[in-house]
């Protein structure tokens, strides 16, 4: 089945490190694609956290609350993309979804939980 899948999520203390993983099964992220994380946390709109061009350019994207904090990359021979959250404030949790967005598809995963504890 063509899918995303989110893992990592889990609970924190403040200051701490998670590392999130979206893998695609079904299909490829091949240089068509961007992967994306997004955040939706309870009474806030949903965010586009962080971003990468699956292509040789390799760019990236942020947002400005968590430049410096968190860390996208790839890695494409497990077709996997990784965000990793380090120095995690209260202010992060949420549930994390990864979207993979291409010319043929536009596919989100189901989220997983990211608990900050203060």
């Amino acid at each position: 089945e063509v899918q995303l899948m989110e893992s990592g999520g889990g609970l924190v203390q403040a200051g701490g490190s998670l590392r999130l993983s979206c893998v695609g099964s079904g299909f490829t992220f091949d240089d068509d694609y961007a992967i994306a994380w997004f955040r939706q946390a309870p009474g806030k709109e949903r965010e586009a956290v962080s971003c990468i061009a699956v292509s040789e350019i390799d760019a990236t994207y942020y947002a400005d609350s968590v430049k410096g904090r968190f860390t996208i990359s790839r890695d494409n021979t497990k077709n996997t993309v990784y965000l990793q959250m380090n120095n995690l404030e209260p202010e992060d949790a949420a549930v994390y979804v990864c979207n993979a967005r291409g010319s043929f598809r536009n596919l989100w995963g189901q989220g997983t939980q990211v608990t900050v504890s203060s």
